[in-house]
């Protein structure tokens, strides 16, 4: 399955890096020029992600506390009952957002994991929601069979460049992310697809991540840039902390290079004050998780983010 997607050629991580580099000033300006001939600049989307099989994970990625691989705190839990999955994503509605996304701690779904998921995504897409799903790595099949459900979105990251890659990441490589992308487009599923930063990569790195997302054809609809969250007892805890303007630029580079994605604000924003938060959508972010919890690290509280879309006035999509 290597035909359809190809490596990013060096040359563009290099004029990548050319716009990392900009003045901050006409960086933004930049950005948001490109951002306002896409979209209405005031407009957010609003999307909430519940984890409906925590821990166990058989991964070894070095930001995740629900890798079996180390000891950070989280309890392995089974899959959600569908009736509390129906609860979060009527509350979820309820608070504004128009996505519910559901996030399975696995390698990648065998056909008994499926079929709950898929009776999930049904009944999801019932209540008028958006629906997405993150269940890992997909087998020939499978992706059609969420597509049939009613999924709308498949959420799979490339977390990072391919040269930083394998510091984080042992037990896949980057053609098995690749091929699970190849596999959604295939089954006609819009593509989420982002990354991490703030896991010790440098800015070459981080420009090659994104010319990564953006040598993908088509490019992916919703593109999540996340901040490492770090977590005690995962190897990147202890991870020197991304400067928040160095973020600011990661988002505004997003933009210019994924002109027509929604650039979504996702792990992180805790740690983010409301200034910084206001740059990131200045930059061309519209599109955030919204809720009391990512997976299994926090997200702000809906209050606090209903304050900051009324101070900038921000309304939801």
């Amino acid at each position: 399955m290597n035909d359809m997607i190809q490596p990013a050629a060096r040359q563009s991580v290099a004029a990548i890096e050319v716009l990392f580099a900009l003045p901050f000033a006409d960086l933004m300006f930049r950005a948001q020029t490109v951002h306002r001939e896409h979209f209405d600049p005031n407009r957010v989307q609003l999307s909430t992600l519940l984890s409906i099989k925590t821990g166990g994970c058989s991964e070894d990625c070095g930001y995740c506390p629900q890798s079996v691989h180390y000891d950070a705190g989280v309890e392995k839990q089974g899959m959600l009952d569908i009736d509390d999955v129906l609860k979060a994503a009527k509350a979820a509605k309820d608070a504004g957002a128009s996505r519910f996304c559901m996030g399975a701690a696995w390698r990648g779904p065998k056909q008994h994991d499926l079929e709950p998921v898929l009776d999930m995504v049904r009944e999801v897409k019932a209540l008028g929601l958006e629906t997405c799903a993150t269940l890992g790595m997909l087998k020939d099949g499978q992706a059609e069979q969420l597509k049939e459900a009613g999924l709308d979105y498949y959420n799979h990251n490339l977390d990072t460049s391919p040269e930083f890659y394998g510091e984080i990441i042992t037990t896949r490589d980057y053609q098995d992310r690749l091929d699970t992308l190849e596999r959604v487009r295939q089954a006609d599923l819009h593509v989420c697809c982002g990354g991490i930063v703030g896991m010790g990569e440098s800015r070459t790195q981080r420009a090659g991540l994104i010319a990564q997302l953006a040598s993908l054809d088509p490019q992916p609809e919703s593109v999540p840039i996340n901040l490492l969250v770090q977590v005690e007892g995962t190897p990147l805890a202890g991870t020197e902390t991304l400067d928040p303007l160095e973020f600011v630029r990661t988002i505004a580079v997003a933009r210019l290079c994924l002109p027509k994605s929604f650039v979504r604000l996702s792990a992180g924003r805790q740690q983010m004050s409301d200034a910084v938060q206001a740059l990131c959508f200045l930059a061309g972010a519209n599109s955030i998780f919204y809720g009391d919890k990512l997976l299994t690290t926090g997200n702000p509280e809906w209050e606090r983010d209903q304050r900051l879309f009324d101070t900038l006035g921000l309304t939801p999509l």
